[in-house]
């Protein structure tokens, strides 16, 4: 699974590309609803990262509802597979709860109950993340809410900023001026560095660099995920940043070999200015006190523009499920004001509505509440093969990225990089 979902709370880490699964089954049918006549036992599976999350707010139901929701954790590297095998035999539970990124995947197959009215009915609907509103879309008909919410942004160590002769209330705003202060940041010692990534983990990559693209105006999976576009002169300009600051040694020399593994832990330590991130390390960053830190947007090359990968997981009712309609009093439950800031917030993670955003524990941190005003405009890729493509260790975009940041030819790694995914696209359809 990607990173998409919890980027880097330590002790749960995706592994990636290891579960790439593509769904055969045919279309379920069925109708969503069951015999939900008295008090319910609703089935949810969520993979092991996400689990604990999850667990907070089906507690906390439980606690005041008849109906209870009964929560089972599925290792997150065999995820996939155990729902592809529990959709062809039709013995999927009532509700999965699963990385945004693979909802494509699920639905083109007719997995999961169609909301589209449900969630329409909502007095809130407007305010659901829409990134992920989208990527649960599937000709027309919505089949998925967001469940929690991962946001990429770039982090900066304003400590070091200082250090350096920098500003530390004004990060980057181009690509020149990132250049700039990474190399002034490693000018600081042997010790230090401006930048860091995780140039070995395809989920990494794609979470923190397709914020530059989208920024820069380029649709990379255009046409609902059909058409590649990866061979221009913005994707070219970002690779060629990264390439510049390893050229010139402003990244520390792990960054080649990064698996995502350890991703955050040289910028948490204090010893890296800068690193494009997800926002599940900001509980970390706000417990420490070793040096100040801020966020900026993932921008254009230019600087023109500014976006943010949306990522997390998304929930969904499975179209055989017999308990359709407890399964969704939980999950429209859990979208409720008082759930999102009590205990969705009040817990660190963001509320996966835009109109809750200036809540006051999001809103508590000027730099949280940055990183949530971010959603409303955030993207998420659509992409039927997303697990092959972007996650897969071995797949084509883990492998165009390292060969245009440290390969020799970095434009024939994106043109090799643009047919391969492509192909992948197509085979997916």
């Amino acid at each position: 699974m990607g990173y998409t979902r919890s980027p880097l709370r330590r002790g749960a880490l995706p592994a990636f590309g290891t579960a790439l699964v593509l769904f055969g089954v045919a279309a379920c049918s069925g109708s969503g609803s069951g015999p939900d006549t008295g008090p319910q036992t609703v089935t949810l599976w969520v993979a092991s990262p996400t689990e604990a999350f999850t667990t907070n707010l089906v507690n906390a139901y439980n606690k005041t509802h008849k109906n209870q929701v009964k929560v089972t954790g599925i290792p997150d590297d065999g995820f996939l597979q155990k729902v592809g095998t529990a959709a062809g035999a039709r013995t999927l539970p009532d509700i999965v709860v699963s990385d945004v990124v693979y909802m494509p995947n699920y639905t083109s197959k007719g997995v999961f109950l169609d909301l589209t009215s449900r969630v329409k009915a909502l007095p809130f609907a407007g305010s659901i993340a829409p990134s992920h509103i989208a990527a649960g879309t599937w000709n027309g008909k919505e089949y998925g809410i967001p469940h929690k919410l991962a946001s990429s942004v770039l982090f900066y160590n304003k400590t070091l900023f200082k250090k350096a002769g920098l500003d530390p209330d004004k990060p980057p705003a181009n690509f020149t001026e990132l250049l700039s202060a990474a190399k002034a940041i490693r000018a600081l010692g042997p010790d230090t560095y401006g930048f860091d990534f995780g140039g070995n983990c395809g989920g990494c990559t794609a979470y923190t660099m397709f914020p530059y693209m989208w920024a820069g105006g380029v649709d990379i999976l255009a046409e609902q995920g059909k058409k590649a576009n990866f061979d221009n002169n913005t994707v070219k300009q970002v690779f060629a940043l990264y390439k510049q600051m390893w050229d010139a040694g402003v990244m520390p020399s792990n960054a080649m070999t990064q698996d995502g593994s350890t991703w955050a832990n040289n910028f948490e330590s204090g010893n890296v200015g800068m690193m494009a991130q997800g926002s599940a390390i900001v509980g970390a960053l706000q417990k420490q006190d070793s040096f100040d830190w801020g966020v900026a947007h993932l921008m254009a090359p230019d600087g023109s523009g500014g976006s943010t990968f949306v990522g997390g997981d998304s929930a969904a009712i499975s179209a055989s499920s017999e308990h359709a309609d407890a399964a969704w009093d939980f999950l429209q439950w859990t979208l409720q004001e008082q759930q999102q800031i009590d205990i969705v917030a009040k817990n660190g993670d963001l509320p996966v509505r835009t109109d809750l955003s200036g809540n006051q524990y999001t809103a508590k941190d000027p730099r949280t509440k940055f990183i949530m005003d971010g959603v409303a405009t955030g993207k998420t890729p659509f992409a039927l093969p997303f697990g092959q493509a972007f996650n897969d260790p071995t797949g084509p975009w883990i492998a165009m990225v390292r060969g245009a940041v440290f390969g020799a030819k970095p434009d024939d790694a994106v043109r090799t990089g643009q047919q391969t995914i492509q192909s992948a696209l197509d085979s997916a359809q």
